[in-house]
């Protein structure tokens, strides 16, 4: 147990017993705890395996490289279409867990050795994904923030077409990507405040 980590499962309150539980079997499997992007994070030669978090209608073990390991008892889910290799198992009780333990220990040795194996997630290039036409019309208009999006990185330029992409009316469409426009000219990623220099 690392020290660092407490707070997390002193504060959670509605799935405090249950992810109590999951640090349990976690550590059952001698994986280093750490402390990443708030949630308790649990690594193998400092290599991410398995991360605990917690949503208002259930608590999750989230495996990194999920979409590569096999799922004999049908318990991996895909959070939604656009995650490409992390996989969760929810749980509502914890009973379920309990029940569950031995089984998830399994899964979680799995994840040590596809990590182990060194095999990586063919992830979706950013090309692949389809830019929305509301985005194409505005790079036809504006080269200057066409040649901004462009040298964005991957992970930013897929960000920004994933959030235009989702509302289903043009008019939303236009708006997210009117609101954008300042950030991508200053080379900033969705949701970053300041570029770092």
């Amino acid at each position: 147990m690392n020290p660092k980590v407490d707070w997390f499962f002193e504060k959670e309150e509605k799935w405090k017993n249950e992810v109590a539980e999951m640090r349990k079997i976690a550590l059952d499997c001698h994986l280093t705890e750490d402390l990443k992007w708030g949630c308790p994070c649990y690594t193998y030669e400092k290599k991410n395996i398995v991360l605990i978090h917690v949503f208002k209608e259930y608590c999750a073990f989230l495996f990194f490289k999920g979409a590569l390991m096999k799922d004999p008892k049908k318990m991996l889910i895909q959070q939604t279409e656009n995650v490409q290799s992390a996989r969760q198992i929810r749980f509502t009780d914890l009973k379920e867990i309990k029940a569950l333990a031995s089984d998830l220990k399994q899964y979680i040795f799995q994840a040590v050795e596809v990590e182990e194996s060194g095999v990586k997630v063919e992830l979706k290039k950013t090309k692949e994904y389809p830019v929305p036409e509301e985005l194409t019309a505005k790079f036809k208009k504006d080269p200057v923030l066409e040649k901004a999006f462009g040298e964005l990185t991957p992970g930013r330029q897929r960000a920004y077409i994933l959030h235009f992409s989702q509302p289903k009316q043009a008019a939303t469409r236009e708006s997210r990507i009117e609101k954008s426009i300042p950030s991508i000219l200053e080379g900033k990623g969705l949701n970053e405040k300041e570029r770092s220099s």
